[in-house]
């Protein structure tokens, strides 16, 4: 199953796998500061296996109030600018590594994750990715690079905020450039729009 999520906001997947369903949430913040509490209100009702965080405005002031029990974080952080800054929380009871794929771009905000089930035969890749909304069209294409090589390596999941301009999921409409080249590249890759429960 593969995920790209285009809206601002939050939304909910299940994700089938190997004698499993991997339960992810993803949240654009605008801001963690405030929000630590309703986090961990969520975590514990839903009890998701990966919580997948945009614009959290996190610095090193921030470390002390991040942990979530029962979860570790790999998280990127947006030095020496406001604003901006992913994250993603990943129950301590799944087997993962972070990865770091080739064609990589310092301007490009992303996180790619490798899981592996209990057995160790099934994989999954988790991406998180925030696209800022001014974007240049040489950090798309670095992404799109990233995308190509993570989408290859079997299952794929795909989350964050694109933030394309005038892009219409239902219809796949475009009215610009770079977003017609994100729909491209979405179609290249085979990748399907999927939200299982918008938040």
């Amino acid at each position: 199953m593969k995920h790209p999520k285009g809206n601002k906001g939050c939304s909910s997947v299940k994700v089938a796998w190997p004698k499993a369903q991997i339960k992810c949430l993803y949240m654009n913040t605008r801001s963690m500061g405030n929000k630590e509490e309703q986090l961990e209100i969520v975590r514990v009702l839903e009890n998701y296996n990966l919580i997948a965080l945009t614009e959290t405005w996190w610095n090193e002031s921030h470390d002390w109030i991040m942990a979530i029990e029962g979860y570790r974080l790999l998280r990127r952080d947006r030095w020496g600018k406001s604003g901006g800054g992913l994250s993603l929380y990943i129950k301590k009871s799944i087997q993962c590594e972070e990865l770091s794929l080739k064609n990589s771009h310092e301007q490009v905000k992303s996180l790619w994750v490798r899981i592996r089930d209990r057995g160790n035969k099934g994989r999954l890749v988790v991406g998180v990715s925030y696209r800022l909304p001014n974007q240049g069209e040489p950090t798309d294409e670095a992404f799109f690079l990233q995308l190509q090589k993570a989408s290859c390596l079997l299952s794929f999941v795909l989350l964050g905020d694109f933030n394309h301009p005038k892009f219409c999921w239902k219809s796949s409409m475009v009215r610009c450039r770079q977003s017609k080249r994100f729909l491209e590249c979405i179609e290249d890759n085979f990748l399907s729009q999927v939200t299982d429960t918008p938040i």
